[in-house]
């Protein structure tokens, strides 16, 4: 009896071991004693995700800190309570519940002015990245960082896991002339970096505006290790955006975000598998599931589906296509797997040239997600992904160097 109690004691124990295995910045802050803002005016960055491990929020956990005034909140894309849908422009409003201002970085400003600093000592940012260059959160951490540095303004990165890993790398870097809020930064569109570790990066490459540099803390994690995918870390996830609504999300948003751009395939954005899926009216889906497969991508396979978006690009309407299935998704390519789609589907269907089929505002955007419009122009001359592969990566080399520079972990 005392046997089996103590192997029940055992395995409890290791198990609640196992799911305490990274503390994020905030705790890591919170067990500090709030060191870095003690005595400080503080501005604070944030969203839903700015959490601890017991979901209590960023916002509320400085407005409690006795040693910590927190002054100010600033709203990204979709707002530091999660009330705006993607692209909506946020309003300035009066948190309800601390009765803080909230300032608006998606709006008439995505950068703060010296009007919404002027009674901030520091300014802190606490956001979940999903780990692609497309994610505008990075951007706003970008525009923070000039904004401290113009002001002379302290900004402290209260680190989170990048959901993909530190291992992975994919896309060329942006070239000059694409640079925008959807690429904000000379980086591959899969960079393998933590938000601290980029912000350490564009200080200490001088990537910001002016070659400015910011007066930079980053509050590091607790156990994270470049190899975690989010489900290694034991931490809860929180919707990062509407269509990001569970960890193995962020792994599709590569997967599809550039091609979604065009707004002609339906990628399962307005229905219950975002980014996972490739449709439209025109497609036979056996028939694009069978030509994919059979180019035996590795840590991929796909299965036919049919569905009706409720949302979004064919609302309403059957669409036929695929569904993404990772089998080793540390194997697996991640942002050339639109491109495979692309590439079969012209095979098939040669008729339905999607760049024709969208506007010249849709392709612009696909070009800056895309870091470039080399990549749309070499890979439509023949449509074969083998035309692209080698422009794709060209970067990572050089890029990976540079970046280990800047590891935390």
């Amino acid at each position: 009896m005392r046997r089996t109690f103590f192997f029940a004691i055992l395995i409890f124990s290791c198990a609640f071991i196992q799911a305490q295995k990274v503390k994020t910045g905030i705790e890591v802050l919170q067990e500090s004693k709030f060191k870095s803002l003690d005595g400080k005016r503080v501005g604070l960055i944030t969203n839903p995700t700015g959490v601890n491990s017991e979901l209590k929020s960023t916002v509320d956990i400085l407005f409690d800190a006795s040693n910590v005034e927190l002054v100010a909140l600033y709203g990204p894309e979709h707002g530091v309570r999660g009330d705006y849908s993607a692209g909506d422009k946020v309003d300035f409003f009066t948190d309800p519940k601390t009765k803080l201002p909230v300032y608006s970085l998606y709006g008439k400003n995505k950068k703060p002015s010296p009007e919404m600093l002027k009674d901030i000592d520091v300014l802190v940012y606490d956001i979940q990245d999903i780990g692609s260059r497309s994610y505008t959160y990075i951007s706003t951490l970008g525009l923070a960082m000039e904004a401290a540095a113009e002001n002379n303004i302290t900004l402290v990165v209260l680190d989170r896991p990048n959901p993909l890993g530190g291992i992975k790398m994919e896309g060329l870097v942006t070239e000059p002339e694409f640079i925008s809020f959807v690429s904000q930064f000379p980086i591959p569109y899969v960079h393998g970096l933590t938000v601290g570790e980029l912000a350490e990066l564009l200080n200490g490459e001088k990537l910001l505006k002016d070659d400015v540099v910011c007066d930079l803390e980053v509050i590091k994690m607790d156990g994270w290790q470049r190899t975690m995918t989010f489900e290694d870390t034991g931490l809860p996830w929180i919707p990062s955006s509407p269509h990001i609504p569970h960890a193995h999300s962020s792994y599709f948003y590569p997967v599809s975000g550039i091609l979604g751009e065009l707004y002609v395939y339906n990628i399962g954005v307005g229905y219950t598998l975002p980014f996972q899926l490739f449709a439209a009216e025109w497609i036979d889906a056996d028939s694009l599931a069978n030509n994919l497969n059979a180019l035996k991508i590795e840590g991929i396979t796909f299965r036919p589906v049919h569905f009706k978006p409720y949302y979004s690009v064919s609302k309403g309407k059957m669409v036929h296509g695929v569904q993404v299935h990772f089998t080793d998704y540390q194997k697996a390519p991640l942002s050339l797997i639109q491109f495979y789609i692309l590439q079969e589907a012209y095979q098939l269907w040669p008729d339905h040239n999607v760049f024709e089929l969208c506007t010249e505002s849709r392709i612009g955007m696909f070009d800056k997600v895309s870091g470039s419009d080399k990549v749309r122009i070499e890979f439509t001359k023949n449509w074969k992904v083998a035309d692209i592969e080698e422009m794709w990566y060209k970067d990572i080399k050089s890029f990976k160097k540079t970046a280990s520079k800047y590891f935390i972990y």
